[in-house]
Order: structure tokens, then sequence, then C-alpha cells
């Protein structure tokens, strides 16, 4: 497929490797241009280009963006064919959001995503810590693979993040409609806890709506203390011990 890749940080970064190393055309973009893209993120064949030719001809476009960015990247995204798959890998964490009231007053945000797009969108890789995604992809059928829930309101749709999941090496897991995506939001038993499809399920449903705010920050809290800085990712089997103590 020809793929779009908005934002290299740790999980773009990630996907653009591992998409491109499974065969598929991807164009990757940042927002200082594509000479800052360091040689790393494309050693596995994707090419660095402007914002704007990341969305041109594409089959699907991914954002690997903070989520209080996807406002100002609506004209862009607003360019793109309807029937390009637009796949979001953002979450809320009002500390480097800012508040969104909306949000903070329960609205979910794929639901909130998807209005400020202004086009429905696919919920994928939200759910798994930039090192697990970085290092714990496994060919399928392996034992114990980590399954990544997908959420789209289009079955179409959700079929294409679900392959591209696949691809990742990690199996997708179909999380339903975008409504319930809240339950692979931070907080829940599915976020980051790198659970298997048999799993996966009873995860999902033992999500509580009105705990994920309040576990989030706990975790966010740890994150800062262990690393001394609120924006320094925790290494992967930390994270997942720390997910699993607070979210399940």
């Amino acid at each position: 497929m020809k793929i779009g890749i908005l934002g290299v940080g740790y999980i773009g970064k990630s996907l653009s490797r591992k998409l491109a190393a499974a065969g598929h055309d991807v164009k990757v973009a940042n927002s200082r241009g594509p000479e800052t893209i360091e040689a790393d993120v494309l050693a596995t064949g994707a090419r660095a280009v402007a914002a704007t030719e990341a969305v041109k001809d594409v089959d699907v476009v991914i954002l690997s963006i903070p989520l209080n960015r996807l406002p100002d990247i609506a004209p862009l995204i607003a360019t793109v064919p309807a029937e390009t798959v637009v796949v979001d890998t953002s979450n809320y964490y009002p500390a480097r959001d800012t508040a969104i009231p909306a949000i903070e007053a329960g609205q979910v945000e794929s639901l909130w995503a998807a209005e400020q797009l202004g086009r429905p969108i696919v919920k994928a890789w939200n759910a798994i810590g930039s090192g697990s995604l970085a290092e714990k992809g496994a060919p399928a059928g392996t034992t114990g693979r980590i399954a990544i829930p997908v959420a789209a309101d289009d079955d179409t749709a959700r079929a294409v993040g679900m392959a591209l999941v696949e691809d990742t090496g990690f199996d997708g897991f179909d999380a339903g409609t975008l409504a319930q995506s809240w339950r692979q939001q931070p907080g829940a038993p599915a976020y980051c806890t790198d659970l298997t499809r048999e799993e996966m399920p009873a995860a999902l449903a033992a999500a509580d709506a009105e705990r994920l705010p309040k576990r989030r920050d706990l975790a966010v809290a740890i994150f800062a203390e262990r690393a001394g800085d609120p924006k320094t990712n925790p290494d992967s089997d930390f994270g997942v011990r720390v997910s699993r103590l607070l979210f399940m």
C-alpha cells in the first residue's frame, strides 16, 4: 500500500521503519521539513518528504502527532480524498496537550479527533507503548504475540488498520466503533499492558470510564518521577509493569 505518515516521534519512527520493511511504499513528514528527518527513520526504505507531499496519492495517512495539534493539520487532511483511510495514533494527556474541555467533560478522544479533522478516522497503535512497538513485534502465530486494538466506524477502514497492525508485528484486534474506543484510552486495562489476542476482550470489557483519568495521571506522575522529565517515555518493561499495576 501507499502510506503517508505525519510525525516521526517515538511511534511514527517505528511505524515508518516497520511498514517500509513490510514492503509498503512509505512517505514520512514532520513539521520542520524533510531535511530534518534522521537517517534511522528511513533505514528500511521510507522517504522523507514535505507534509503536503506525504498526503498525496496514498491509500492511508497515519497521524502520529500530539492530539492537540490535530486541529492545526485539519486543512491539510481536508485535501485528502474521502476514500483514503486516515489512522490516528494519538492520546490525550492534559499536561502536554493542555485541557480540552470536551474531552474533560467525557467526550471520547477519537470522536473529538474525528470532529477536528472533519472526517472518519481509524484509531490504532495508540494503546501500545513506544518501547513495546519498537521492540516486541513478532511473526503471526507466535505464542504470546501482543495484540493492538483497532477501532473505526467503517468496517473496511477498520480492516485496513488491522492488516497494517499485523504488518508491524502485532495481532490486530477488532475493537469496534469509535464510540467504544474509550476502552483503549490511557488508564484503561487494555492500554499499554501488552496483552494477547485472548486477553484483550476481557480487558476492553473491564474498562471503567470514570476511573481512566485518575489512573492515567498516576502513571504519568510515576514515569516523570522515575525519569526526572515528564516528556521522557519509560522503557518498555517498566512501562508495562506500571500500566498493569494501575490499569488492570
